[in-house]
């Protein structure tokens, strides 16, 4: 008999464990192309200078950027030959204040000249140019982080690619390795869980018609887990698809509300309430709070990790609020 642990995705997958608000977080992402293989660290354990790749996640650290490797589907010679040119991608993905751009840059140390606090905060100050193809599809593949990732997020890339769905890339971290394969779509910057060819190529089209798929949809990377939860479950209510129609209101006093409510008569510990803006001026306010002890079956975050409780936000209430008239995005 095997004494291999099973697979973290499938013991998900059996658990029925929702994925909604478990995107990871980031306002912008940059994903740098880096062909070869990747270690679990990426950015200091592949073809890529190390030196450059350990001051890349620094510069970006605490600036609301994710930075990731990315590399074409298909087999990765194990090649040194770092002077090829390499595509670089930078996305903001908050509603309304949206971009992707992308260059090709000839020495990766060149983006370190980049004011990251300044593109982290949405401001692309001419980088590149605008990426006007198909919406990007980064599945996450790096199995020296999860053997689930490799296992099912290579054949899911390299179908893509092959059937010709949106502009395909292989990527080092998305997080959620439990969720494989998993997908981030970008301009919008919504992750996805579990995908099959079928689903991702709907979910893509979507995408490329400024349309969100909410299916198996992790949440908007812009948003922290419980913006994430809130904005997911208003698209539930409203049956909302455009994919910049809401935003999460970021009014902390909102989001930090503490404390204790009442649900079905009920006292939840650290409950608060998330405030959801349509562009069209209507808001909503839902009641957010985290798992209680105990409501869920322990399961691993990765493959051979100890199990644990999960700690995904999950929606008490979602409340309407009326119309707000200070303009489109209610500011």
């Amino acid at each position: 008999m095997s004494t291999t642990a099973p697979a973290c995705a499938a013991i998900s997958w059996e658990l029925a464990e929702s994925p909604a608000a478990t995107a990871s977080t980031a306002r912008t992402w940059l994903l740098l192309e880096q062909p070869g293989p990747w270690g679990a660290k990426a950015f200091t354990s592949s073809h890529l200078d190390p030196a450059v790749g350990r001051a890349l996640e620094q510069a970006t650290k605490g600036t609301g950027i994710r930075a990731a490797l990315i590399r074409r589907p298909g087999r990765h010679a194990d090649s040194h030959d770092t002077a090829r040119p390499r595509r670089v991608f930078l996305a903001h993905t908050v509603p309304g204040a949206g971009w992707l751009r992308t260059a090709t840059v000839d020495d990766p140390a060149h983006l370190l000249d980049l004011d990251f606090s300044r593109i982290g905060d949405g401001h692309h100050d001419g980088f590149g140019t605008d990426h006007t193809g198909d919406p990007l599809a980064l599945v996450c593949t790096n199995g020296r982080r999860d053997r689930c990732c490799a296992l099912l997020g290579r054949p899911l890339a390299a179908e893509l690619a092959e059937a010709g769905h949106g502009d395909v890339w292989e990527t080092t971290h998305l997080g959620g390795h439990r969720f494989a394969p998993t997908m981030l779509v970008l301009p919008h910057g919504y992750a996805y869980a579990r995908q099959d060819t079928a689903s991702a190529k709907s979910i893509l089209l979507a995408a490329a018609d400024g349309r969100v798929i909410t299916h198996d949809c992790r949440g908007r990377s812009a948003w922290p887990p419980a913006g994430q939860a809130a904005e997911l479950a208003v698209r539930a209510l409203t049956a909302e698809d455009h994919a910049d129609a809401l935003t999460v209101l970021s009014d902390d006093a909102v989001l930090q509300g503490a404390g204790t409510v009442l649900s079905e008569g009920l006292a939840v510990q650290g409950a608060r309430t998330v405030r959801v803006a349509h562009q069209d001026g209507r808001r909503w306010t839902v009641t957010v709070a985290p798992q209680s002890p105990g409501a869920a079956p322990a399961r691993p975050q990765s493959c051979g990790a100890t199990p644990v409780e999960p700690s995904t936000p999950h929606v008490l209430s979602v409340t309407e609020d009326g119309v707000d008239g200070g303009g489109p995005q209610g500011r």
